[in-house]
């Protein structure tokens, strides 16, 4: 059983001695069982859903190569070329603005391609591929206050297609 620790998350998560209620294999089942509840006026104030079971995923986006590791350098130092440029326009007196944000914006991309050769070159060939991650909950459970947990584990095998989950496996 999962427990939320007092003193870990902000009060509005914390529940009074928590209690199991359910536990499905995806949010939206998770959502429908409380939103059910909802529906037959019981007091969802005293209910939380937490993702269990967490693991991390990586998608592997592409091959790193010179161009791509440049081209991304290129990207992330247009952020700080056009910071750099918009500060040099307010702080420096004249009219050529334009000209001021332009060489702004060149420092930043040739910093940031820079910035990201160096770190490629240090990698050794090592991790050659993107990747993006999200860390994923495999479980959701819901959980209610003690005080309420027993009616909303009995409205909850009472809901039908709850009942059809039990049969399926």
């Amino acid at each position: 059983m999962l427990s939320v620790v007092p003193g870990r998350a902000s009060a509005i998560f914390n529940l009074e001695y928590p209690q199991s209620v359910v536990v499905v294999d995806d949010y939206a089942t998770a959502q429908k069982i409380v939103d059910q509840l909802s529906d037959k006026e019981f007091p969802v104030e005293n209910l939380c859903i937490v993702g269990t079971d967490l693991k991390t995923v990586e998608r592997v986006t592409g091959r790193r190569t010179w161009g791509s590791v440049l081209g991304q350098g290129a990207v992330s130092g247009l952020g700080m070329g056009l910071l750099v440029g918009l500060m040099m326009m307010f702080f420096t007196p004249g009219g050529a603005v334009l000209s001021l944000l332009l060489t702004g914006l060149i420092v930043g991309v040739v910093i940031g391609m820079i910035t990201a050769a160096i770190t490629y070159s240090m990698s050794g060939g090592e991790r050659d591929f993107n990747s993006v991650q999200q860390v994923v909950a495999t479980h959701y459970e819901v959980l209610a206050e003690h005080k309420v947990a027993a009616q909303a584990r009995e409205m909850v095998s009472d809901m039908p297609f709850m009942r059809a989950k039990a049969f399926e496996g």
